[in-house]
């Protein structure tokens, strides 16, 4: 099971810690799972930047970066060398861990 930290750069949002979060299901899934915001305009096909965030602990939890994924992340607003697309953050079934992320302002994109 993992413990994920959700932080949040938009103001007036406190940190999130999810306890008990089981493999096998991505990032977007997750947040979406547990109240957070965090846009994926393309449906979580690697087809947009939307879900755009920054993994700041856990990346060995995840898939390493796809060339089609590090494309769209070129497009994303802001990004930064530990970038990734939420939508292909999938969590490795019967893993476990800390995961630290960091989200984007919502605020400043259009989506769902």
């Amino acid at each position: 099971m993992y413990t994920i930290h959700f932080k949040f750069e938009q103001k007036g949002l406190e940190p999130i810690t999810l306890h008990n979060i089981s493999g096998d299901q991505n990032l977007v899934e997750v947040a979406e799972e547990n109240g957070i915001e965090l846009h994926h305009n393309c449906g979580m096909v690697c087809g947009c930047s939307t879900c755009h965030i920054y993994l700041e602990e856990g990346a060995d939890s995840v898939p390493e970066i796809s060339d089609r994924e590090e494309d769209f992340i070129d497009r994303a607003r802001n990004p930064k060398l530990n970038s990734r697309l939420a939508c292909q953050c999938v969590l490795e079934p019967g893993g476990s861990g800390e995961i630290t992320v960091t989200i984007p302002d919502q605020s400043l994109l259009h989506g769902e």
